[in-house]
């Protein structure tokens, strides 16, 4: 896959994340690999009660955010968490 469409892909579930690793060029969208990974992770705190709901709603907005810039071919970090690394 070119770089536009593996940046594409990992934002569609963790399904998607997992073939944009393993059939993606890994190298040339490590950033929006990174954004979806620390998106999908810290969207799980959506499953609290009550608090949880309101975060689920900040990391819906943030996906969006990140889909959007992959669209756009835009490397630009997510509010709050963009600065999280994991990926390095």
């Amino acid at each position: 896959m070119d770089k536009r469409t593996t940046d594409i892909v990992c934002y569609c579930t963790w399904v998607g994340l997992l073939i944009a690793v393993l059939a993606g060029n890994r190298e040339a969208s490590r950033f929006h690999l990174n954004q979806s990974l620390v998106l999908g992770i810290f969207g799980l705190l959506g499953v609290i009660p009550c608090v949880g709901w309101v975060w689920a709603v900040f990391v819906a907005v943030w996906w969006c955010m990140g889909l959007t810039g992959a669209i756009r071919g835009v490397e630009r970090p997510v509010p709050v968490l963009g600065g999280i690394r994991i990926l390095l």
